[in-house]
């Protein structure tokens, strides 16, 4: 069972939370990536809770914006305990996989999707996980996300 408490909702790009919104601009804006959102196949936001609280600290909490296009997949992540951090990909340069198909799963159980490969600010190759609940949308996300990046490497 995971630490986490997860509900993840489709939502519209312009219906993400305002800071995860304004932030994933700025970083296209700053990375002079042009329209690289025309095209979104799903955008998605995730809030989670740890549910297992230490006892000297405040229950934790993430939020995570995630959208899909052809070629691309961004993700904001913003929380109690973490700084706001934006992350991207183009899909031909990464390999995604459904986290409950992974070897971490039977070391650490939750769902989502792990993302390895080259990220669009980052000069060595890294993974990055992406918490989603284990619902419709959940599975529908990964499984268009694993889909358009295996497209993208055609």
């Amino acid at each position: 069972m995971s630490d986490w408490k997860r509900k993840t909702q489709e939502v519209s790009f312009e219906n993400l939370m305002p800071e995860m919104f304004a932030a994933i601009n700025q970083y296209i804006e700053k990375y002079n990536l042009g329209p690289v959102l025309s095209g979104t196949l799903m955008c998605i936001q995730t809030d989670s809770e740890k549910t297992k609280k230490s006892l000297f600290s405040a229950v934790e909490k993430v939020q995570t914006g995630a959208i899909v296009t052809p070629h691309w997949l961004f993700w904001a992540t913003t929380g109690t305990k973490m700084k706001s951090t934006v992350l991207s990909a183009q899909l031909k340069d990464v390999v995604v996989q459904d986290y409950a198909q992974t070897s971490f799963m039977q070391m650490i159980p939750d769902s989502g999707i792990n993302v390895s490969g080259k990220f669009t600010d980052m000069s060595e190759n890294i993974s990055a996980f992406i918490g989603l609940e284990d619902n419709t949308v959940g599975n529908k996300f990964t499984e268009i996300v694993i889909q358009a990046a295996q497209d993208a490497k055609k």
